[in-house]
Order: structure tokens, then C-alpha cells, then sequence
């Protein structure tokens, strides 16, 4: 694993607990030698996550819409940063160069990164890990939903097990290094249900 795409808020939140797990996951994805992914923003934990990753001596690789930076919320400092024509554009690239696909605290918008990621490892066009930290319990109603759709016959177990999660960004950093995609079908049969 040498690259980790993190999706996360342009807000920062209500409770410091979230930006200080967006500095300690920044400074880990460095200090073990990977590069971060992000969506090339300043503010809010996006901004966060990615100054701790350059104050521990990271790469950074940002990817923005030209709509985004427009609005002056790019940030100067990354090692590299793209700018892209779309929303599309942007979680394309930000896949392609990533290994791994963590998920802090963030709205509708850091939601909907990571459920296509995960959408597509589960219809098989990609085998990397896929994770929240749930910071402070944040994604535990999430998670007890997601439990939920499997119950009700919506997802296979072996695919909600996908999505990995943990309390501490070295826990999940660990599950992902361990992780195996599955090697069933994502489609759920009749006789199944």
C-alpha cells in the first residue's frame, strides 16, 4: 500500500476529536512512507489532514475541480495538485491513484466518495480496502444501518464486510494492509433471499 486517498469534510466539524484525527491520520499516512490522496482543498479537515501529512515530511497529491478552485480553496502548499474538469473527474483520478480509501468525518459529499469506491470493489473493478474512522462513535448509526441492509437480504455479508472501520487511524491503517477482497459475487440470487 503506497497511497491513500482520504475522503473527509470541508468543515471541520463541532467537536475538536475530528480534527485531531484528521492530523493524526495525515501524520501517519507519511510517517509510513505513503502518499495522501485528497480532494485538494484548505479548509476544514480536508485542509487539516493534509498540512499534518506535509509537516511530517508526506507527499500530498490533491485533485480539484476547476468550480472548487474558483472559489479560492485550493491549497498552495501540495506536492502535487490536479485540477479537473468535474466532480466525475476528480473521484476518477483520486482511484486511480490511490491503494486505499479511508473515510473521516465529512457531510453528503464524503459520503457519496466513499460509497462509489465501494461500489465499485464491490461489482469487482477494483480490490482496495475501504474504511471509516469512526472518530468519537461518528459513524456508528451509519454502521448499525448498513447492518441493518444486510439483515433485510439488500447486501450479501461478505459484501458489507467491505467496509472496515475503526476508533484509531493506525487500526484502520492496519486492517487495510490485511485486507482480502472477496471472491464471490456481488449479485444476489432469488433463492438467496
Amino acid at each position: 500500500m503506497k497511497s491513500v486517498c482520504v475522503f473527509c469534510g470541508s468543515s471541520s466539524g463541532s467537536n475538536s476529536a475530528y480534527t485531531e484525527a484528521a492530523q493524526e491520520t495525515g501524520r501517519l499516512i507519511a510517517e509510513q512512507g505513503m502518499t495522501l490522496v485528497y480532494g485538494g482543498a484548505k479548509v476544514g479537515l480536508m485542509g487539516t489532514v493534509a498540512d499534518a501529512a506535509l509537516g511530517a515530511g508526506g507527499r500530498v497529491i490533491g485533485v480539484l475541480p476547476t468550480s472548487l478552485q474558483e472559489k479560492e480553496l485550493s491549497h498552495d502548499g501540495l506536492t502535487e495538485l490536479h485540477i479537473v474538469s468535474s466532480m466525475h473527474e476528480r473521484k476518477a483520478l483520486m482511484a486511480e491513484k490511490s491503494d486505499a480509501f479511508l473515510t473521516l468525518p465529512g457531510g453528503a459529499g464524503t459520503m457519496e466518495e466513499l460509497f462509489e469506491v465501494w461500489t465499485w470493489g464491490q461489482l469487482g473493478l477494483h480490490n482496495k480496502p475501504c474504511g471509516f474512522l469512526n472518530t468519537n462513535g461518528f459513524y456508528d448509526q451509519l454502521l448499525t444501518f448498513l447492518d441493518f441492509q444486510t439483515e433485510e437480504g439488500f447486501m450479501k455479508p461478505v459484501m458489507r464486510n467491505m467496509i472496515q472501520s475503526a476508533a484509531a487511524p493506525a487500526d484502520l491503517l492496519a486492517q487495510f494492509r490485511s485486507y482480502q477482497p472477496p471472491k464471490t459475487p456481488k449479485w444476489i440470487k432469488q433463492e438467496e433471499t
